[in-house]
C-alpha cells in the first residue's frame, strides 16, 4: 500500500533510484537534451532545478563541491560553472523544459524530452 508515500520511485529501490537520477541529471547537463520517460523527467526536473538554484546562490568553491558531490562526471560540473550558470544568471527558476514526444513503441510509456532552456 502507498499510504503517506510522497515520492515516486524511479528505479526498484532507493540506491538504484538515486543513481538513475544522478546519471540522468549528469546527462542533461552534458548534452543539454535527453529523451526519457515522463516519470523520470518530472523527478529529474525538480532535482536539477534545486541543483542550479543552489549553485547560483553560493560561492563558486561551495557550488563546485556540491556539484561534484552529486553529479557523476567532473566535466558536467565544470560545464555547469563555466557555461550554464552565466546563462541562467537572469532567471530565478524554470531552467528545464519538458516536451512530450508521444508513447514508446515497446511498452507505450509516455516519452518526454528534457532540455535546458
Amino acid at each position: 500500500m502507498r499510504h503517506r508515500v510522497k515520492n515516486k520511485r524511479v528505479g526498484h529501490n532507493a540506491p538504484l533510484s538515486q543513481s538513475i537520477l544522478r546519471n540522468l541529471a549528469t546527462s542533461v547537463i552534458l548534452y543539454e537534451k535527453v529523451k526519457t520517460t515522463k516519470a523520470r523527467a518530472v523527478k529529474v526536473r525538480s532535482v536539477l532545478e534545486k541543483l542550479i538554484t543552489m549553485a547560483k546562490g553560493s560561492t563558486p568553491t561551495n557550488a563546485n563541491r556540491a556539484l561534484n558531490g552529486f553529479l557523476l562526471d567532473v566535466n558536467a560540473s565544470e560545464k555547469m560553472m563555466r557555461e550554464l550558470l552565466p546563462r541562467f544568471k537572469e532567471r530565478n527558476s524554470g531552467f528545464i523544459r519538458l516536451t512530450r514526444l508521444g508513447t514508446r513503441a515497446g511498452d507505450a510509456a509516455e516519452m518526454v524530452q528534457v532540455e535546458l532552456v
